[in-house]
């Protein structure tokens, strides 16, 4: 049940954040480019369902071009993603071992300044 609302979480997260393609079974696929077309047969029966066949092969060329197009456009956006994302983080976990750096040395000195000792 948890599974299923962290999972329906992250899908709605994941509509909302502008990515492109979804992650199921740990394999990627486009969301919005449809199904991908299935290739033709070449039918080598007769001239005729020959030619028919190649005429579906043209077809089926349009079509998939358009959706390889789709996809490659969809994963360039997620890879985009994923990039700015993960350096973001980056750039926030510097700024925060930076301030963590600077708050400890600034202690250290107004420790050393008050820890006086006269001999």
């Amino acid at each position: 049940m948890i599974q299923r609302i962290l999972l329906a979480a992250t899908l709605m997260l994941a509509t909302f954040s502008g990515t492109a393609g979804v992650i199921n079974k740990g394999a990627w696929a486009p969301l919005d480019c449809g199904v991908e077309p299935e290739p033709p047969v070449v039918d080598q029966t007769t001239f005729e369902t020959y030619n028919q066949s190649i005429t579906l092969i043209n077809e089926w060329q349009q079509k998939a071009n358009t959706y390889n197009a789709c996809l490659i456009n969809e994963a360039n956006v997620d890879n985009a993603l994923i990039a700015k994302t993960a350096n973001d983080q980056q750039s926030r976990f510097r700024a925060i071992v930076e301030k963590i750096n600077k708050d400890t040395a600034a202690a250290k000195a107004v420790l050393e300044g008050t820890n006086t000792t006269t001999e």
